[in-house]
């Protein structure tokens, strides 16, 4: 997935940081409940005599974002104000060799980012936010009234399985029949492991009922590689068959759903936010146990990339005592 190039790219992290004393700062994906729901970056710039003396960036999403970050900022370091702002993210997209199609957007990220601090500097000094577009993303899009829903959670009784996982996978499949895409692949399952969970939860549901895809749909967001591995390496390898196959389908569905905007229960279509933290605890034991401070679960996963990487976004090493720690832990019943 990743080429040469942007591999190097992603883990040159000569400029990745902070600044003790900033003259600018810019950030994207950070305000207005944003931060921890999807990417984001913050760039910090020194100036002297109208031009980018140093530059920290600090970044919260995948390889390519960090990639687009690094040559945003080697690109910016040491040029006038009016250059910088002349950036583009064609440019960055060249001089990361090509990104993915599906990926142009993290070349935009680095460079608003980048723009920002260099505003910010340009101006007062205080930090130049920028929003991405808002969406409906912080109450839930399925209820108990969805028809998808409804369908199968009337549906024939399962064997064996509890009615919270009944409602859970009935959540996730709902939001994804309603998407314009192939259900199965929406949850990041095959047909056949999709057709092995609506047997093993639903077993009377007419399979018929999410069977509608358009034809002309946009493309669908992509998961990242990076966070599949990182919640798979939690699904248990002894126990329980059917408890183990849940785990890999909730493991692969938390994958897919991780790659849409906003709050990740809201995208998996749960009524609620700490339905899943009890799935993940039911399923993805370990999982659950890794996030012992009760992060949010979409900004976990990507701190933990962040972490492997060596990349970072995060204002102090310290959560307790940083400025963001209410835009990163979110109490569960809200």
């Amino acid at each position: 997935m990743y080429t040469d190039s942007i591999r190097r790219w992603a883990t040159d992290l000569r400029r990745s940081g902070t600044l003790a004393n900033p003259d600018g700062i810019g950030e994207i994906g950070l305000k207005d409940g944003q931060a921890g729901t999807r990417p984001a970056a913050r760039f910090a710039v020194t100036v002297s005599d109208d031009r980018v003396d140093q530059i920290r960036f600090q970044v919260f999403g995948c390889g390519f974002t960090i990639a687009a970050c690094a040559a945003a900022a080697d690109l910016a370091e040491g040029q006038h104000f009016r250059d910088v702002l002349l950036l583009t993210p064609q440019l960055v997209d060249e001089a990361l060799g090509g990104l993915p199609q599906e990926r142009d957007y993290c070349a935009d990220i680095a460079i608003q980012a980048l723009h920002g601090a260099v505003r910010s500097a340009m101006g007062s000094g205080d930090v130049d936010a920028i929003t991405h577009i808002a969406e409906e993303d912080h109450g839930p899009r399925v209820t108990a009234d969805n028809p998808v829903y409804q369908a199968l959670i009337n549906s024939g009784a399962a064997a064996g399985i509890g009615d919270e996982d009944r409602h859970l996978f009935a959540c996730l499949i709902a939001i994804a029949a309603g998407e314009p895409w192939d259900t199965a692949q929406a949850l990041g399952l095959s047909h056949q492991a999709f057709s092995e969970l609506l047997a093993t939860c639903f077993p009377g549901v007419d399979q018929h009922l999410l069977d509608d895809t358009l034809p002309d749909a946009p493309s669908q967001p992509q998961p990242n590689d990076e966070i599949r591995a990182i919640v798979t390496a939690h699904v248990p390898q002894q126990g329980n068959p059917v408890a183990q196959s849940m785990a890999r389908w909730l493991a692969a569905m938390i994958t897919a759903r991780s790659a849409h905007p906003g709050h990740l229960w809201v995208s998996m279509g749960l009524f609620h936010r700490p339905e899943l933290t009890a799935a993940i605890r039911r399923h993805l034991p370990s999982m659950a146990a890794a996030n012992n401070k009760g992060m949010r679960w979409k900004r976990f996963l990507f701190k933990t990339l962040c972490d492997q990487s060596g990349a970072m976004l995060c204002k102090s090493p310290n959560c307790g005592e940083c400025s963001d720690y209410a835009l990163c832990f979110a109490p569960e019943e809200t």
